[in-house]
């Protein structure tokens, strides 16, 4: 039976009024005290040990069978599944993912109560409230598989090491998180969307991401004799102004390939050309196929100005992350599960953005889709963006996340 049976138009099936798993008032409290835990005692990727066992402790409170990855931290979690055992039969699984690691950059909020303990150490990206979000979701649906309310079984993933390139999915993937999973999703803080609202766009929704690193070798010389030697102050400069361009004009300009530096190094004395320079930075890109090219690009790029300058290149392309591309009828699972608890307004159209995010690697292998989770409290005109000290979240968006969650898990259990 589809979901489009269900109710005259699509997205209109079973109202929120009558749609269960929506999260109990003693839970929803429950869950912003555990966030505010995380958000005070942040930790690194694949350094998540108290977050791994705050998880799996709350829960086998409610009577589950976590796993912790093979990785060392992270968990696994089942619902439905008799005994905590792996699914291996029926249709497959819906997977709910969250990302558990911090940033190393301070807290720097005023006046918080819940602001990080830990020096150097954040929740900046939101991942303290993806965590809760589907605590919380997968809380909320084993008490209906319980009641015998839960139609297919679901699987919790928590994921460590997102911030750390090529992310920690990868490694999870290698521990089996999507063994019996037919399709997954997630959501991703957004403080740019108010809070009791999701943004939602078929196809790319972040871009690709990888790290450039990039050294230049020369003789050397006094400055009073550029001639006799390869000047690197002009050979970074141009390396750093001419690559971006030569890459920009080698691929299609609807890819979005970008390169940009956010480090040059180079020299110690104003009479004194030096021996060696750095340069790092980002390669982003809108597009899978050109971001399949961008190393060989790149290189090439970086060669061409090297040699015009008779520079000694090493080149260090670290791949990333490719773009999270949503599958449509997973984003529709999405807009139809947000539509049912919130009301059609509550879903808006969002636009790719530059960002990276290592769900991507799920949909290498399941087809699924990230939702933007609104963040930013309704009327509030203070900037706070991601990766930034002073970051936080409209709380009342870990319940949005929690009801999305479950409305979406019964509603795909429809198909």
């Amino acid at each position: 039976m589809s979901r489009e049976s269900e109710a005259e138009q699509p997205g209109e099936a079973l109202p929120g009024s009558t749609l269960p798993g929506v999260l109990p008032e003693a839970l929803r409290a429950e869950l912003v005290a555990f966030r505010r835990d995380l958000h005070m005692h942040p930790e690194l990727g694949n350094q998540e040990f108290r977050t791994t066992a705050a998880l799996k402790t709350r829960l086998e409170k409610a009577g589950l069978v976590p796993r912790v990855l093979g990785i060392g931290t992270g968990l696994v979690c089942d619902i439905g599944v008799e005994g905590g055992g792996e699914w291996s039969g029926g249709p497959g699984m819906l997977a709910l993912r969250a990302d558990i690691d911090a940033l190393p950059i301070p807290d720097t909020k005023a006046d918080c109560a819940y602001r990080s303990t830990v020096p150097d150490r954040a929740h900046a990206c939101g991942h303290d409230v993806h965590t809760t979000v589907v605590l919380g979701a997968g809380l909320v649906l084993a008490e209906l598989h319980r009641e015998g309310r839960l139609p297919r079984p679901v699987r919790l993933i928590f994921q460590p090491a997102e911030e750390v390139l090529p992310g920690g999915a990868p490694d999870a993937i290698e521990c089996g998180v999507l063994d019996g999973v037919r399709k997954i999703v997630g959501v991703h803080c957004d403080p740019k969307v108010d809070a009791g609202r999701i943004g939602l766009r078929h196809g790319a929704i972040t871009s690709a991401c990888d790290r450039l690193e990039v050294t230049l070798d020369g003789p050397g010389e006094h400055t009073a004799r550029p001639h006799l030697t390869t000047d690197l102050v002009v050979a970074a400069a141009r390396v750093a102004t001419d690559v971006p361009a030569v890459v920009a004009r080698r691929v299609d300009a609807r890819s979005g390939l970008a390169v940009t530096w956010g480090r040059l190094e180079t020299g110690h004395a104003c009479n004194v050309i030096p021996q060696h320079a750095e340069l790092s930075g980002t390669v982003r890109c809108l597009d899978l196929d050109a971001w399949r090219a961008a190393p060989d690009l790149v290189h090439a790029a970086i060669q061409e100005i090297a040699d015009l300058h008779r520079a000694k290149p090493v080149v260090n392309y670290i791949r990333g992350v490719p773009p999270v591309v949503n599958d449509p009828a997973v984003t529709d699972l999405l807009r139809d599960a947000m539509t049912a608890r919130l009301g059609a307004d509550s879903v808006e159209d969002t636009q790719q953005s530059l960002g990276g995010e290592d769900f991507s690697w799920y949909l290498e292998h399941v087809p699924g889709a990230m939702a933007r989770l609104g963040v930013k409290t309704p009327g509030d005109r203070t900037s706070r963006d991601l990766h930034q000290g002073d970051f936080d979240a409209d709380e009342s968006a870990i319940t949005v996340g929690v009801e999305l969650f479950t409305a979406a898990a019964l509603l795909d259990a429809l198909d």
